[in-house]
């Protein structure tokens, strides 16, 4: 605390429990997440009726994929400096209801291409949605646990892709294929009805908004009821000079910045790869639909175990070497899910350890992207991250088709697939040895940086 009448906001965050109240920010982020997550997942579990319905080939399932995930990679290019600009509560609403109304709209398609645009235009929301609920569950997440608290509420991410998987199993063969997407459009419409009730704007951005005291006031409340905040002033947030997107370039976070995306580009490209195509590769090789599908969910399984595992050790031992090795065991894993097709076990048991690794240090490096960025550029950092990232995803999609379609046995294919989980494990290493934010994050918790 500054003085009497001056508080800076993270040690007011910092020195009280977790509270009720940034609990319920947290599960309205997870719900938002939950919902992107299913949405996301959703056309990768339902490919094998689509392709069985339409007879479609792996090129146009590419197409299905690349379409949902360019509308992701635009989205989150576009929402992130928006939201620095006018707040993350009201992005965060406009994205969930748009990718709500799209979804439905997408069980209307009569054909490949209209069901194509219409993924796209569902990955638009999808793409804003998740890096503002980043960004608000790390703006009110105390320094000491905030690695482990955005990992938990990412968990939703998985959870919702998880029950993609479920929903799948069920829906198709009694609704088909169009019952899991309207499915995935009602629920966040229902949850965007509770965010504009129910859901505050982030304390840290009103702080750098300035002339927002008494708004500031009333939410810390919600926090400790017994504070006396009559007449206070909050400090804490310096304002930045430029544009959001050109302080992601600045000299202290440039080397940051680029080895993040490098990271967040294999990352996203090799979980994606296996979120999109391993039903589809799974009943290649032998598996029933419902059991492709039913193998296929141990990954977002995985995903979440690894999260909480993930989150907590990066609290402790630092994020840079828990991430490295994260990613080292999912490439261990990936090339164990291609020689593993010939017992059920040891593939459900890959396929688990595959999502461990890639999807919980995927939540991981959000978990990170968003403690090192300071809070003037957090939502485009965090958003621009996952952009690029969603590049990377374009790409695993695109692959997971052509090697199909060149006739790659299972085993050539998920080596290949361990490639990029090695690139991002270096990439992370790097970034940690470089010093590159080290000083936000180097051992023990991640702190907030003050900028």
């Amino acid at each position: 605390m500054a003085s009497a009448s001056t508080i800076d906001i993270q040690d007011f965050i910092n020195d009280r429990p977790f509270s009720r109240f940034q609990i319920s920010v947290l599960v309205a982020c997870f719900l938002v997440v939950a919902a992107d997550g299913f949405d996301t997942a959703a056309i990768g579990f339902i490919a094998p009726a689509l392709r069985e319905q339409w007879g479609l080939t792996p090129p146009q399932l590419s197409m299905l994929f690349v379409s949902g995930l360019a509308g992701l990679m635009i989205g989150a290019f576009v929402f992130g400096p928006i939201a620095d600009k006018i707040g993350r509560k009201a992005v965060l609403i406009f994205a969930t209801v748009g990718f709500g109304v799209a979804s439905i709209l997408s069980a209307w398609a009569a054909n490949v291409e209209a069901l194509a645009f219409w993924r796209f235009v569902t990955g638009l929301g999808l793409g804003g949605a998740m890096p503002m609920a980043i960004t608000l569950t790390s703006e009110y997440s105390p320094e000491r646990s905030r690695s482990l608290l955005v990992t938990i509420m990412f968990c939703g991410f998985t959870v919702g892709g998880a029950s993609g998987g479920l929903a799948a199993a069920g829906l198709v063969a009694n609704y088909g294929w169009q019952g899991v997407l309207i499915l995935g459009g009602v629920l966040p419409l229902i949850l965007a009805a509770f965010l504009i009730v129910s859901l505050p704007e982030s304390v840290r951005y009103l702080v750098l908004k300035g002339r927002q005291d008494d708004r500031v006031a009333k939410i810390l409340k919600r926090i400790d009821p017994t504070v006396r905040l009559d007449g206070v002033h909050f400090i804490g947030v310096r304002k930045a000079a430029g544009s959001p997107v050109g302080q992601l370039f600045t000299r202290d976070l440039v080397r940051g910045t680029l080895l993040l995306w490098v990271t967040f580009f294999m990352s996203l490209l090799v979980y994606y790869l296996l979120t999109s195509w391993l039903p589809t590769l799974l009943k290649t090789a032998g598996q029933t639909q419902q059991s492709a599908a039913l193998i296929a969910l141990m990954l977002p399984i995985g995903s979440t175990v690894g999260a909480f595992a993930i989150g907590y050790l990066m609290d402790h031992f630092g994020p840079h070497a828990t991430l490295a090795g994260s990613y080292s065991l999912a490439a261990v894993f990936i090339i164990l899910l291609g020689l593993s097709t010939d017992s059920a076990w040891l593939l459900v048991l890959a396929v688990f350890g595959a999502g461990l690794g890639t999807g919980g240090s995927q939540i991981g490096i959000n978990a990170l992207a968003a403690s090192f960025y300071p809070t003037a550029s957090r939502a485009t950092g965090v958003s621009w991250a996952n952009a690029v990232g969603r590049t990377g995803s374009l790409v695993g999609s695109v692959i997971g088709g052509y090697l199909l379609n060149i006739g790659w046995s299972l085993g050539t294919v998920f080596a290949v697939a361990a490639i990029p989980a090695l690139v991002a494990a270096l990439a992370i290493f790097a970034k940690g040895r470089s010093g590159a934010g080290n000083s936000l994050a180097a051992s023990g918790p991640l702190p907030i940086n003050q900028a």
